[in-house]
């Protein structure tokens, strides 16, 4: 008991300081390794929900059993002629 009631020295002090560095140095490292580990881990193995993703947009580009066109490649074409018969519509309402 008497040696706990003594206060540490100037040496003492500096070790133990140096100590608790050391320590808190290891369990960052410690922590940056884990997290580097899960980041990893997340980029190799995409999720369930964007396999899904993935999964849909290829089935809504892809051609039908009857190899029709694909509705979302529809819609592009649509959007476009859209776009082209607007363009057209304004030429000529300014052109004349």
């Amino acid at each position: 008991m008497a040696n706990e009631e003594r206060p540490l020295s100037n040496a003492e002090r500096a070790e133990l300081e140096e100590l608790r560095a050391q320590k808190a140095a290891r369990e960052e490292r410690a922590e940056l390794d884990r997290l580097r580990a899960e980041q990893a881990r997340q980029r190799q193995a995409p999720s369930a929900q964007e396999l899904a993703a993935k999964e849909r947009a290829r089935r809504f580009m892809e051609p039908g059993e009857d190899l029709s066109m694909p509705l979302g490649q529809r819609i592009v074409l649509i959007a476009l002629a859209v776009i082209v018969i607007a363009v057209i519509a304004v030429y000529l309402s300014t052109h004349h």
